[in-house]
């Protein structure tokens, strides 16, 4: 593992207690300059997870808790007349912020939800014929809570392919907990956490992930995967040329995570569940009989051979 990466994930661990795969997948969405959906139920760290990242970089980090009654300007940011100026003046949103914890994310109206669009796509936000730039490191982490029924708009495909992404914490082992317990006797350890890199040596190793190795051969390889989610009897709906894009990204910083120059076939496969299971739509007679993405990707895996590594 870089030494960049090894003293953040390490400064994290600090708060968030066994989920090393969590942390890796964090810090690979992070170094892709993409963003990560978290699905999972209330109370697992999911907002600490967030603010330990941010505190370990020493970068800006805001939260939203997102409601049905959120509008798409308390995210983006509104114009106000300014009497002094007779003109009016453009006030940003929290959406200006090197890291956005947009929380629970699906209680937001599809209108809401939409504001984030542009965001997490061309970094960037449009307000009253005038376009802003949002400042790098741009990060979105997102959660939403799967049992919710009721006040809850389902994201969209659009929204979902904006995440690089998606993967979920789950409830700590027992041992674990009580170490939770522990941790927190006093105070909670992220009050005492301390910047361990900075926006420089992040935007740094942003770059430095960029050039990771990818053989032609694993291009293949990657396109071959997607392709296959296309045609599956399980499927409605496969993968996108943007779920391509975001395999081939995330494999580069899980590569340059393990301190490698290149990418290998099993990087590929270890990234493929996170940057595909939210792109892809199961047909509603196999969410009957219980299939899940993951086991659908699982199942694709197996069927497309890997390169032989050289």
């Amino acid at each position: 593992m870089s030494d960049f990466s090894a003293k953040l994930a390490d400064n994290i661990r600090r708060v968030i207690l066994g989920k090393d795969e969590a942390i890796d997948l964090l810090i690979c969405a992070l170094l892709s300059q993409g963003h990560l959906l978290i699905e999972d139920v209330p109370g697992v760290g999911k907002t600490y997870l967030a603010r330990a990242l941010a505190r370990s970089l020493d970068i800006d980090f805001k939260r939203v808790q997102f409601t049905p009654d959120l509008l798409p300007t308390d995210i983006t940011g509104v114009s106000i007349y300014n009497r002094k100026n007779d003109a009016f003046e453009f006030r940003p949103g929290p959406v200006f912020t090197s890291v956005l914890l947009a929380d629970e994310l699906n209680r937001a109206t599809p209108r809401t939800q939409s504001a984030l669009l542009e965001c997490m796509g061309e970094r960037q936000v449009s307000a009253d014929g005038t376009t802003y730039d949002l400042a790098a490191p741009f990060f979105v982490i997102a959660t939403q809570n799967p049992l919710e029924q009721q006040g809850v708009y389902n994201l969209p495909e659009a929204q979902l392919d904006r995440f690089m992404a998606k993967c979920s914490l789950g409830y700590p082992e027992p041992a674990i907990e009580a170490r939770i317990l522990e941790a927190q006797r006093e105070r909670h350890p992220i009050e005492s956490l301390q910047p361990v890199a900075t926006r420089d040596e992040l935007l740094a190793a942003q770059e430095a992930v960029k050039e990771v190795y990818m053989a032609r051969e694993l291009t293949d390889y990657i396109v071959r995967l997607i392709n296959a989610t296309r045609d599956h009897d399980d499927l409605q709906l496969g993968a996108g040329p943007r779920a391509s894009l975001a395999l081939f990204r995330l494999s580069q910083a899980r590569a340059w995570l393990e301190g490698r120059d290149y990418v290998i076939p099993d990087i590929i496969k270890a990234m493929a569940p996170p940057a595909l299971r939210h792109r892809v739509i199961l047909k509603p007679q196999s969410r009957l009989a219980g299939r899940t993405a993951d086991e659908v990707i699982e199942e694709v895996m197996r069927r497309v051979a890997p390169p032989v590594e050289q």
